[in-house]
């Protein structure tokens, strides 16, 4: 990736929430895609779909909050400091990490009961597959929409003050 690609972290509340829209919209998309693959009655085809979709938009999505891990690198010591703090109050299992097949399938099992039904949905024909694609889109818009707090608490916790060092304090 190019210097010129490198997205910044949201400074402000406005940025923050503008680019929270920009991630559901593309959130949107992908699960509709993943939908609409899930009507397609072969097995385990979704599955496939549904990882393929998040190896792809969870990046996506840490990118737009400038949290990939090369982006938490190029931060400042003592803001990346607030990042790490922050990914770890928060539990953000993908923020900020080279997101695997691993990593979304350890995700998939917290959604897990959604994409179980998801496939027993689909031996009942026609009315199965729209719920198994009402599954799929619901599912990934969870694991998403998730996601996108977890980062939104993170950029939000980049705006407090930075953090005074030793060096730095001022004795009166």
């Amino acid at each position: 990736m190019a210097g010129a690609d490198w997205t910044v972290v949201p400074s402000t509340p406005e940025e923050i929430e503008a680019v929270a829209r920009h991630c559901r919209r593309l959130v949107t998309k992908r699960a509709l895609l993943a939908a609409g693959v899930a009507v397609v009655p072969i097995p385990g085809l979704d599955w496939v779909t549904d990882v393929g979709v998040l190896v792809k938009v969870i990046p996506q999505i840490n990118e737009a909050f400038g949290l990939t891990p090369e982006q938490i690198e190029r931060l400042a010591p003592d803001r990346r400091v607030v990042v790490y703090k922050a990914i770890s109050a928060g539990g953000g299992l993908l923020v900020g990490r080279l997101v695997t097949r691993e990593l979304v399938m350890q995700l998939l099992r917290l959604v897990g009961v959604r994409l179980t039904a998801q496939q027993a949905a689909k031996v009942v024909p026609l009315a199965g597959q729209a719920v198994s694609a009402a599954l799929t889109f619901s599912a990934l818009k969870f694991v998403c929409e998730q996601h996108i707090r977890q980062c939104m608490a993170v950029a939000r916790q980049l705006q407090l003050p930075a953090p005074v060092g030793q060096a730095e304090r001022v004795d009166a």
